[in-house]
């Protein structure tokens, strides 16, 4: 098992993104993970990730994640080819339905009832666009003959990883996606989520690969925010916000050791506080952290 620890941002704004971005590379963090608010303070993840890629030659570039309904497949599929085209292969994306937020619905132009549906309609088609050379598509929302995208992405394909811990949420991961990254969650509770990922992938016919489960792990140092316990609140009435977002460097190791233990080796770090400069941060993160990404992991 392959530990890989990269960083994100969440909705975050940008401040100072090239030092972030130069101090993942020169750490030697595996990846960059940016999310999508168009109505937030985050820049475009898009643009965001081909920033760093023209910054960096290793970092990994991740969107956690990209909201998929409201979306034209065929435009997303050449803009994320051409991103891992351009970025050597270095593409990780991650799709999602969106937050649970009405004006984000209206952004994106699309019916909260209707997100599922056109999920399940554009995603497989962005898996055809990316390999096939001529899709012929009759669905409820696009309509295609024949349509080729180029480039193709270097990797043949991407995988696709997708977030989630509703039982629905597991099921699609199960039925559709190459790995699951869920966020504010426990070790115990991705083991029980695990067992629900890999019978329904299972049910249809496919695997998911194994070192293709992983956890995105926000992280305090002094206290948790009071706009990030709401937000524990309101997506796990009753839950102490401390037991899912660690607080210090030596919890955040024993966080992260407890997800490799039951089996999870992917992980992106948030930080909810801000720090005086990226290179601190990622320095004394690295020093805390970033041996499990060298050492062995347990079978």
């Amino acid at each position: 098992m392959k530990v890989r620890i990269g960083y994100g941002l969440g909705t975050a704004g940008h401040a100072d993104l090239s030092g972030l971005v130069d101090g993942l590379e020169r750490f030697g963090f595996d990846s960059l993970w940016l999310s999508e608010q168009l109505t937030g303070t985050a820049v475009d993840p898009l643009i965001g990730l081909a920033f760093a890629a023209g910054r960096t030659t290793k970092l990994k570039l991740g969107t956690s994640v990209l909201v998929l309904p409201g979306k034209n497949p065929v435009v997303l599929a050449k803009e994320l080819a051409s991103l891992d085209v351009l970025s050597n292969g270095r593409l990780l994306p991650a799709f999602g339905l969106g937050a649970p937020n009405p004006i984000e619905h209206h952004a994106f132009g699309i019916d909260r009832k209707e997100r599922s549906a056109w999920f399940e309609e554009a995603m497989p088609l962005i898996r055809r666009l990316w390999a096939e050379d001529a899709v012929d598509h009759d669905g409820p929302r696009f309509h295609y003959e024949g349509l080729t995208i180029r480039p193709k992405p270097i990797q043949s394909p991407p995988d696709i990883w997708l977030g989630g811990r509703a039982t629905s949420e597991l099921r699609r991961v199960g039925r559709l996606s190459d790995g699951w990254l869920p966020s504010f969650c426990t070790p115990d509770e991705v083991a029980a989520g695990r067992v629900v990922v890999e019978e329904a992938a299972a049910e249809a016919g496919r695997e998911i690969d194994p070192e293709h489960f992983g956890a995105l792990i926000s992280y305090a140092r002094t206290a948790v925010p009071e706009r990030l316990a709401r937000l524990v609140e309101s997506r796990r009435p009753g839950t102490d916000p401390e037991s899912i977002v660690p607080l210090g460097l030596d919890a955040l190791r024993r966080k992260i050791e407890g997800f490799i233990a039951v089996g999870f080796s992917k992980f992106v770090l948030v930080p909810v506080e801000a720090r005086p400069t990226w290179a601190e941060e990622l320095g004394e993160a690295a020093d805390a952290v970033l041996d499990l990404q060298k050492a062995p992991a347990p079978a």
